[in-house]
Formats: C-alpha cells, sequence, structure tokens
C-alpha cells in the first residue's frame, strides 16, 4: 500500500501548484483543540468522547466542528520514512478515528511541525513534508496545525510554502494554519500559503498576565489583545489572524473575564477553537462557547477584523463592520473597577477606513440589542448609559 502511495505522489507532482486550497477557512474555523487543557495526555479516547460532547452539547448546532489533536499523537516514522501514531494511546489507528470523528458529522484535524521536532519532542515534518501530507489525505484529514518548533536554519515563509504545496499535491483540501508565532510576520506573507496564521506566543489562561519561561512568554487574553494592533488589514475570507485559542472554561478565568475573552476574540475575526474539555462544562462556559449572537459577529461573511477606536481609563471601543450595514460594538473593561458609560451616538462618529464605512448615528438610525443579554436597548437616538465590570464588557449589535 504505501509503495503505491509513493508512486502516486512522484507522479502527482508534475503540473502541480504550490498555491493553498482556496474557499476553505471563508469565515473564522471553529472547533475544539486538544493543547490548551490536555498538553501531551491524549488517546484516541480523549478524541472520540470529544467528538461526542461536541455533537451532543450543542457545540456543533452552533457551529464548531473541527476536533483537532495537537501535539504527542505521533511517536517515531517506519522503514519507509512515513509517520507512526502512538499505537498504545491510538490502538486503531488514525484512520479509524478519523472515520469516527466524520460520523458525528464533523471535521477531524492533527498537528505536526515544520522543523525536525515538535515542541513536544516527537518527530517533525521536516524532509517528511511530502509523506505526511499524503498521509493525512489517506487517513482523512480535514485541518493541520503546523507548528515552529526545531528549526534552526529554516526559513519560515519556504517551510510553510513547502508544506502547503505538498498538501495541495495530496488532493485533499485541508485548511492549513500556520503556528509560526508572528516572529516572521506570517500577516505578510501567509494569505497565498495558509488560510490563518499565529499572530503571538502561546496564550496563558489568564486575562492580564505573562509567563515567563526564561527565553520565551505565555501571554494573557489581555497581552494577547494588545498584540493584534495594527493586523486587521491582512485578515478577510479565507485568510486570517489567530491570536491563538480560547481559554474559555480552563479554571483560570472569571466567568465576567470568559465572557470578555470570548467577545474580544468575536470582534477580531479570530478562529474560536475551544481548548476546554468538553466533556466536562459547565452550563456558564457552554453558555458563552455557544452564545449565538456572538458567534454571528465573529462569523460574519464580510470578514472584516474589529478596531479599537478609544481607550480611556482602562475602557476601551471597539466597533466591527457587519454585513447588510450592520455594526458590532464591543466596550471592554480592562480595569479593577467598574466604569459607567455615556455613548452619545450622534457625536461618537466612526469612520473605518479600511472597511470604508461610517458609523453615524445622528444620520442613520439604528436598534440596539445586548449580545449577552438578549435585551434591547432601544436606539442610537437616545444615549446609551449602562455600568460596566471590572473586566467585563457590554457587547451590542447596532441593526436597521
Amino acid at each position: 500500500m504505501k509503495k503505491t502511495i509513493l508512486l502516486a505522489m512522484t507522479l502527482c507532482v508534475m503540473g502541480a501548484s504550490a498555491q493553498k486550497f482556496e474557499n476553505l477557512a471563508m469565515t473564522p474555523p471553529m472547533g475544539w483543540n486538544s493543547w490548551n487543557k490536555f498538553a501531551c495526555d491524549v488517546s484516541e479516547q480523549l478524541i472520540m468522547e470529544t467528538a461526542d460532547a461536541m455533537a451532543a452539547s450543542g457545540m456543533k448546532a452552533a457551529g464548531y466542528e473541527y476536533v483537532v489533536i495537537d501535539d504527542c499523537w505521533q511517536v517515531g516514522r517506519d522503514s519507509m520514512g512515513f509517520i507512526v501514531a502512538d499505537p498504545v494511546r491510538f490502538p486503531s489507528g488514525i484512520k479509524a478515528l478519523a472515520d469516527y470523528v466524520h460520523s458525528k458529522g464533523l471535521k477531524f484535524g492533527i498537528y505536526s511541525c515544520a522543523g525536525t521536532e515538535t515542541c513536544g519532542g516527537r518527530p517533525g515534518s521536516r524532509g517528511h513534508e511530502f509523506q505526511d501530507a499524503y498521509m493525512y489525505a489517506q487517513w482523512g484529514v480535514d485541518y493541520l496545525k503546523f507548528d515552529w518548533c526545531k528549526t534552526d536554519g529554516q526559513n519560515a515563509v519556504e517551510s510553510y510554502r513547502l508544506m502547503s504545496q505538498k498538501l495541495k499535491e495530496a488532493g485533499r483540501p485541508i485548511v492549513f494554519s500556520l503556528c509560526e508565532w508572528g516572529d516572521n510576520k506570517p500577516w505578510n506573507w501567509g494569505k497565498e500559503i495558509g488560510h490563518l496564521w499565529r499572530t503571538t506566543g502561546d496564550i496563558y489562561d489568564c486575562f492580564d498576565c505573562e509567563k515567563n519561561h526564561g527565553t520565551w512568554s505565555n501571554w494573557g487574553v489581555m497581552r494577547i489583545l494588545d498584540m493584534q494592533d495594527g493586523l486587521r488589514e491582512y485578515a478577510g475570507p479565507g485568510h486570517w489572524n489567530d491570536p491563538d485559542m480560547l481559554e474559555v472554561g480552563n479554571g483560570g478565568l472569571s466567568l465576567n473575564e470568559a465572557r470578555a475573552h470570548f467577545s474580544m476574540w468575536c470582534m477580531l475575526a479570530a478562529p474560536l477553537i475551544a481548548g476546554n474539555d468538553l466533556r466536562n462544562m459547565n452550563a456558564e462556559t457552554l453558555s458563552i462557547l455557544t452564545n449565538a449572537d456572538a458567534i454571528a459577529i465573529n462569523q460574519d461573511p464580510i470578514g472584516v477584523q474589529g478596531l479599537k477606536v478609544d481607550a480611556v481609563d482602562g475602557l476601551e471601543t471597539w466597533v466591527k463592520p457587519l454585513s447588510n450595514g450592520e455594526w458590532a460594538i464591543c466596550f471592554l473593561n480592562r480595569s479593577a473597577e467598574p466604569k459607567t458609560i455615556s455613548y452619545d451616538w450622534k457625536t461618537k462618529v466612526v469612520k473605518d477606513e479600511f472597511a470604508k464605512r461610517e458609523l453615524n448615528g445622528a444620520s442613520q438610525q439604528y436598534n440596539i440589542k445586548d449580545v449577552w443579554t438578549k435585551k434591547s436597548l432601544g436606539n442610537t437616538q437616545k444615549t446609551l448609559k449602562a455600568t460596566i465590570p471590572s473586566h467585563d464588557v457590554l457587547m451590542v449589535k447596532l441593526s436597521k
């Protein structure tokens, strides 16, 4: 079988395009990834139970579709150089696992790395891009997260371009997630190579902190948010800035902070990749992850990333143009104290030069809906007054 695959691989190279698969990830990908909660403690049982939970909990109905196994599923390569899954943790093999995920009406994702080893010390794809891409296609993989460890001497653009080319040659449409951490500014070159690219180092399960490891750091939610400044022009349908996966439900954030985290990722048009244990969610976590109005803002088809238009004393105002002339507005309170707002829509004119849109409450009346309480807050003819708790948001949608 593998000799046949090698022959097919050789024949397919001729005339193959180096472009990524088009018409994938036309809205930010939604799904789940194992790393934030489980790190290397992964198994086929975990992935199967997670797929079950995603399908049964309402997350699938809310739009989540990718079940992605991160690092540590692989243990070596066989005599021909093909990647080998851990036979103890994945006794049925990756093909059977992908088939199970597909049987739930979901899509299956996997992880590898551009270097010689993954970040967890497992075999990377360097020198085996051709073989790995074809195995992923044979297994039925729908999404590949491609990391950037053990890459001494490698060129990021060419390393990711090579894997993108091999995925295309393998023939199965696979969403390509460039986990390059933003060191080589992938927003400048990633659009033609992948469907999303990491803009920062790894997220950490806190609201506003840095976890320093000496030579590198993890970043809290607000630190990562700040690192998105200046990147919105690079995002759009089929090519997204990725500020890393969600920490909602992992215990490090309060309810207010988790709501703010999710809201801001929706405003950023960021991929919504849950990172908690879907099998053991409380009702509050599930309600945040499945808020239909917030998700609709994230998934809006014009794909414009939100813009920060004001920041005063820990209170930020963000706007996001939506389709049909609508808008999302998010007031983010980063301070330790509640903040009172009095927002006069008629005087707060917002001109978004990138989106070529203007929000002008004096010339256009909008109805206001609170995304989290689901209540009407009147319209833009009146000043919006509210008190926003510490580390929380008021997120509203404006519709005509």
